[in-house]
């Protein structure tokens, strides 16, 4: 291979890297639904629900009494299951707190247990309920409810929570959450009696709120804020000079995503329903509101309607078994063709070794099997080009004067011999789709997250980094340390470089010896599971290469 096309070729590859870093797909918009009107009010329920709630039979009477919000004190229902335990305020009724029980905020065991609600939107981070009339709210903000506080075992039945109120214009209200025991579901019923004499304009409304922090989590961070599955693809909605953005269409569901976690609203029907996002500069906060469209509630009328949410770890195979298209939430750009079956593969590998940093050394492994005859015939043309070097020397000390002449001679050269001049970028090319497509796994697969290999590398997600020192590094991102694995990847990289045969070119030559270290240092914030593949991959490569070596010795 010539000066210019090995140029070209690490031009390209950086190229590609940081348009993967910078230049992730754009997203957008929302979702959509389908409500029921009937004139008859019916109680709902199942053999497999258990109401928590006293009965609210006196509530569903013409007459139901108004208590003013005042007279109403605050109640926090305390919500245990296998996987998560919550705060559920009467005020909204809102999440207060949502924390998963398998997953914490760092990788030190006694950190605290990840929160989906962000600190600044504490009571404001997911509401659901109706716009009605012209106040464009409830007119109610403080529920009643007798539900006590509700602990389910993984073998429980699922539970019910229901909160009741009626505004001052006769408009009862009812909202039931239905918790399941082993999901990280929650279904929301949705009633609306209108018990006015006069028809209501009404209409279903879902908001979502987070803050996202203002100090950017890194090249690999995983996106914060409101995403949304509108017309088939997936759009995030990214706020820069804008205040707000708004999606319309086919809304199949919407969300807050919080790096590896979400907070996500499915509508029961999808049908020309609006997303609107509103981002406030000052504090970062966003929030997302999905209205459906409006309907008249005939007085003595009512409306259902409902939404399901997902509260949960963006978990590939977890979003798969929810449905609804959840899965399309872990995305991993173009690089999904090889992504996720490379993913799939890990979490194989996994099942049975239970330490994802070996998983990646027998995927490593897996792919070198694959490519071994491919990368063996190159290595066997490199060998080959090596011996043409005095000849192709000559070549151009002939043709010096006449560029067109020489390259003729060259091609006819690699004819004759049945050498291709671009064996020795060979092994470097295929391994870039995999390259990216793991690079993608490592900043957005949970399972990676937080995933421990051996000794001082506890998190694959992250740059490996042995101890850690107080003074800044150049090039390097905190935490500043020694970064022993992307040292090793360097050594072997030149291990690798003094195998292969050496360019004829002394320019090509002088740059081949530099491109160790440009790897080295553009590694070195890399995820330590992406410097342990490429490392494995050299110590693998250098085998190969000795074999062949040792052979046609």
């Amino acid at each position: 291979m010539d000066k210019r096309t090995l140029l070209a070729f690490v031009l390209s590859f950086l190229v590609l890297f940081l348009w993967s870093v910078f230049f992730t797909p754009k997203q957008n918009e929302i979702s959509k639904r389908h409500q029921k009107q009937t004139k008859q009010t019916q109680e709902t329920g199942s053999s497999e629900k258990k109401d928590v709630s006293a009965p609210l039979a006196k509530h569903l009477k013409n007459n139901l009494p108004v208590l003013p919000d005042e007279n109403i004190k605050e109640k926090i229902i305390h919500v245990s299951t296998p996987l998560y335990k919550a705060e559920i305020s009467n005020i909204g009724p809102s999440i207060k707190s949502f924390k998963l029980k398998g997953y914490r905020e760092t990788v030190d065991p006694s950190s605290p247990l990840v929160d989906l609600v962000d600190p600044g939107v504490k009571n404001e981070f997911l509401w659901l309920g109706m716009s009605l009339g012209k106040l464009g709210n409830e007119g109610v903000k403080i529920f009643e409810t007798d539900a006590q506080d509700v602990k389910l075992d993984p073998g429980s039945s699922p539970q019910i929570i229901k909160f009741y109120g009626k505004t001052k214009d006769g408009v009862y209200l009812e909202k039931t959450l239905k918790i399941y025991p082993n999901q990280y579901r929650v279904d929301v019923s949705l009633r609306v009696v209108n018990q006015s004499p006069q028809t209501l304009k009404a209409a279903l409304v879902a908001k979502v709120s987070g803050q996202p922090p203002k100090k950017k989590g890194g090249y690999y961070a995983p996106y914060t804020g409101l995403i949304a599955l509108a017309d088939g693809k997936i759009k995030q909605l990214k706020f820069k000079k804008k205040p707000s953005k708004e999606l319309k269409g086919n809304l199949q569901w919407v969300a807050y995503q919080k790096n590896y976690f979400m907070c996500a609203i499915i509508p029961e029907g999808v049908n020309d329903a609006l997303f609107r996002g509103i981002w406030n500069p000052d504090t970062g906060k966003q929030t997302g509101i999905l209205m459906e469209p409006e309907v008249s509630i005939a007085p003595g009328s009512e409306i259902r309607g409902g939404f399901t949410l997902f509260l949960g770890p963006r978990q590939l195979n977890v979003l798969k078994q929810f449905g609804k298209n959840l899965d399309r939430a872990v995305d991993f750009g173009w690089t999904n063709i090889i992504a996720k079956p490379l993913l799939f593969t890990l979490r194989f590998f996994n099942k049975y070794i239970h330490n994802y940093g070996v998983s990646i050394i027998l995927l490593t492994i897996l792919i070198k099997i694959l490519f071994w005859p491919l990368t063996h015939k190159s290595y066997k043309s490199m060998k080959e080009m090596q011996k043409l070097q005095p000849i192709m020397a000559k070549i151009k000390e002939k043709y010096k004067d006449n560029r067109e002449q020489m390259n003729k001679e060259m091609m006819a050269l690699y004819r004759t011999y049945k050498v291709n001049p671009m064996s020795g970028c060979l092994p470097m090319i295929i391994q870039i789709p995999v390259f990216f497509a793991l690079y993608r796994i490592l900043g957005k697969a949970i399972e990676l997250r937080h995933a421990p290999f051996m000794l001082w590398i506890n998190d694959l997600s992250a740059p490996d980094r042995l101890f850690h020192f107080s003074f800044k590094i150049p090039f390097m991102a905190p935490p500043y340390g020694i970064p022993v694995l992307t040292l090793l990847m360097g050594a072997s990289m030149y291990i690798q470089q003094k195998m292969t045969p050496t360019p004829g070119d002394p320019t090509q030559a002088k740059f081949m010896m530099f491109l160790p270290i440009i790897f080295t240092f553009m590694f070195i914030n890399f995820p330590s599971g992406l410097v342990l593949y490429w490392l494995v991959n050299n110590i693998l490569s250098i085998g190969q290469q000795y074999r062949i070596q040792k052979r046609s010795a």
